[in-house]
């Protein structure tokens, strides 16, 4: 199948092309495991990690022409398919594959519906993430065996609607955003981010226009309609904005 971005691949092949691809899971032994089978699929692969969301944009912005991102759907911070959508918006030419231990039927669905290339379970063996990576870096849009690509079709319009929004945030505003999400007041935000609230009061406007939110915390309700587990979700104390 055909890519779904508008990035170009490279031709995989075993000469001098060098492939960059950044792993993002909090779990180290399960970081080299998957360095190993992609190694397999790709003879000439850089590879850079994360441990976090925050590392991953960290990483992203320093290395911005990356081929390949393997995402961990349950990743701190990631809140469920939040992270994914943003991504879809700050850098729409860079294929992800979402991995994940959650496998099932709708999982699935919604990863391929909010703009993974391809989706691979924890629980896949190394020829099989081996086939699935190289298969995205020639360009191939690549939904699990016995999926089908009818999978990315998910008719949840309003979920549909937000990972649009959320798309249009930029990287800062998505790093606040998150603490948001995680419960955080505007003073803890400014202090873990260095900015002044004032600056995190205006990000906070800019947020809630964007996510079409009437305050805090609906925009952090709104948010439930990306997750997995609704349970990550700490609704913040209201504010004068």
């Amino acid at each position: 199948m055909k890519s779904r971005t508008g990035w170009k691949p490279k031709p995989l092949s075993t000469g001098n092309l060098n492939y960059t691809v950044l792993i993002v899971d909090d779990h180290p032994l399960y970081r080299a495991a998957l360095k190993g089978a992609v190694g397999s699929a790709c003879a000439n692969c850089t590879f850079l990690e994360a441990d976090s969301v925050a590392g991953l944009f960290n990483t992203l912005e320093r290395h911005p022409d990356a081929d390949l991102l393997l995402l961990d759907l349950n990743l701190p911070g990631a809140f469920g398919f939040c992270a994914l959508s943003h991504l879809r918006g700050s850098h729409p030419e860079l294929p992800v594959i979402v991995v994940s231990a959650m496998d099932d039927h709708r999982t699935v669905q919604q990863a391929l519906a909010f703009g993974a290339q391809g989706f691979v379970s924890k629980s896949a063996n190394a020829a099989t993430i081996a086939h699935n990576v190289a298969s995205v870096l020639r360009g191939e849009f690549v939904p699990p065996a016995g999926v089908g690509a009818h999978a990315a079709r998910f008719t949840d319009v309003a979920a549909l609607d937000f990972a649009q929004r959320m798309a249009e945030l930029t990287a800062q505003q998505f790093r606040v955003f998150g603490m948001l999400c995680s419960g955080q007041r505007n003073k803890e935000i400014a202090y873990e981010l260095d900015i002044t609230e004032a600056t995190v009061k205006a990000h906070m406007t800019a947020i809630l226009r964007k996510l079409g939110a009437d305050n805090r915390t609906q925009a952090v309700l709104l948010a439930g309609r990306l997750l997995t587990d609704s349970t990550q979700l700490r609704p913040p104390p209201e504010e004068l904005e």
